[in-house]
């Protein structure tokens, strides 16, 4: 069978799917990323979860289709947009025209990143995401911020559900989605295959000496939380023993 974008994705996509109490996940399509010559298939997946208030919270948005746009409006109010790393924000404008009354709170450098890009530049007001707390959502969000050279990135953690939702610091690409051959092999030297995935190892150089001891300290504070499930924006995700993926997608940094 021919490789296509229909075995690269988790469909069915654009379509919120339950993944706990007041929690989805929206599996996205994909996207072309890496060194020309070398671009690895990217799925794409977004987490939005409703908050006690019934506003909702949408994390790392995928493309906002009509469909998608009636599930998400009989769900809740779109409060709060959010740009976990600067990689992380093609589909924010859609989403800001669509919901303008939603707050968007944007990692460092998205702004820096977009203005590169002209049909993607953020144009609209937005708010800093780069502290532990101070946010609307603290009483059932904890925000984590892992700081490397090349970008901050924010993880969160649904309290309610155990559910931690990364973006890039673990990636799981499985071989069936990326093809074969030269494609599997990559996954390998790149250190994101299944069953566990990790961090991508060329951002993960980007963690110098300055930075690991902070990266650490961010994981032992993840694997503390004892998430149940992991989402994750590229690959597959991790339904359960959310803790114990942890201690080996970075067994590297934590023995």
């Amino acid at each position: 069978m021919a490789h296509s974008a229909s075995t690269e994705t988790y469909p069915p996509l654009n379509t919120l799917k339950p993944i706990a109490d007041g929690i989805w996940i929206v599996d996205g399509p994909t996207i072309r990323f890496g060194p020309p010559g070398l671009k690895l298939p990217f799925p794409t997946r977004m987490t939005v979860i409703r908050l006690v208030s019934g506003g909702l919270f949408v994390h790392s948005p995928t493309p906002l289709t009509p469909d998608l746009r009636a599930q998400i409006e009989r769900e809740g109010r779109v409060r709060f947009l959010i740009g976990p790393n600067r990689i992380h924000y093609w589909w924010l404008p859609e989403w800001h025209a669509a919901f303008p009354d939603a707050l968007v709170y944007l990692a460092p450098r998205i702004r820096e990143q977009a203005d590169k890009q002209t049909e993607r530049r953020i144009s609209f007001a937005s708010l800093p995401l780069h502290h532990a707390d101070g946010y609307p959502w603290d009483e059932e969000i904890a925000t984590l911020p892992v700081v490397g050279s090349y970008m901050t990135e924010v993880e969160f953690f649904h309290l309610a559900s155990r559910t931690l939702i990364l973006t890039d610091l673990i990636e799981n690409f499985e071989p069936a989605k990326v093809g074969r051959g030269w494609m599997t092999y990559l996954t390998w030297i790149g250190g994101v295959k299944p069953p566990y995935g990790g961090l991508p190892r060329d951002l993960g150089l980007t963690f110098t000496w300055r930075h690991r001891a902070q990266l650490r300290a961010a994981v032992e504070t993840m694997i503390a939380w004892h998430p149940e499930r992991i989402v994750i924006a590229h690959g597959k995700w991790h339904e359960t023993n959310g803790a114990a993926v942890l201690r080996n997608a970075f067994a590297w940094l934590l023995k």
